[in-house]
């Protein structure tokens, strides 16, 4: 459970969708089990251009940004995305990023990738690379950046075995940030439109009472869910 804010350029003051607050129930075994993870997510969007997509016969691709020395964006969290964009109300069709890759080959590779749209001119004016993305409908390129961190981590739980069996005792919590942000690029115009960043970060538990029972803050999986329901809604001009 968590909450789940979302900004924008316009907005003065942020916009509550929900709202679940329990507290952390006390350290007996019966009700270890309706311990549970809170979960804050925050979204802000700033747009340049209007948007908006011909269901039919267009198409976005979502990538990973992965030029970071020091991680890369998780192809898993894409596919997320992705998938999120793709199914329900005003459901846009996502080409799949390996997909895209393998026959956009070497041109989207990390080394070769375009880092800003003005290297679109320069891409599109190569006629294999302008074919294959006529191929795929692409309308907008999205590029997602971002990683999930874990820290202040606390407290310690100690496992023994012996003759007669063994078990586990302690008590171990920590938080988890995820921060991503998605550049929206239009190709036809070669700009960029707008963005969407998301922060979700939450705390999770681990008691361990004869047996550890891990509570998992859903950080990531709030930051997906809320990221691609409003790129879904930004590119849709809604």
């Amino acid at each position: 459970m968590g909450k789940t804010i979302l900004r924008d350029s316009n907005m003065k003051q942020p916009t509550l969708f929900t709202k679940s607050t329990l507290p952390i129930p006390a350290f007996i075994l019966p009700v270890l089990l309706f311990l549970y993870s809170c979960t804050t997510t925050e979204i802000d969007e700033f747009r340049q251009s209007s948007t908006s997509i011909n269901n039919v016969d267009e198409t976005i691709v979502i990538l990973g940004r992965r030029q970071n020395n020091n991680y890369e964006t998780e192809q898993s969290f894409v596919g997320c995305v992705a998938d999120v964009v793709s199914r329900g109300e005003n459901s846009i069709t996502v080409v799949d990023e390996q997909e895209f890759l393998d026959a956009m080959f070497p041109f989207f590779e990390p080394r070769t990738a375009p880092m800003r749209t003005g290297h679109l001119e320069q891409l599109m004016s190569m006629d294999v690379a302008a074919q294959k993305l006529e191929e795929f409908g692409i309308e907008y390129i999205v590029w997602l950046d971002g990683i999930t961190e874990r820290s202040e981590q606390s407290g310690s739980i100690s496992c023994t075995i012996g003759p007669g069996g063994g078990g586990c005792f302690g008590f171990g919590t920590w938080q988890d940030d995820s921060n991503f942000e998605a550049e929206i690029w239009h190709l036809d115009s070669q700009t960029s439109v707008g963005s969407i960043s998301t922060d979700a970060n939450g705390q999770s538990y681990m008691p361990a009472v004869v047996i550890p029972i891990p509570l998992i803050a859903r950080v990531e999986a709030n930051a997906c869910n809320g990221l691609g329901n409003q790129l879904k809604n930004f590119i849709n001009g809604t």
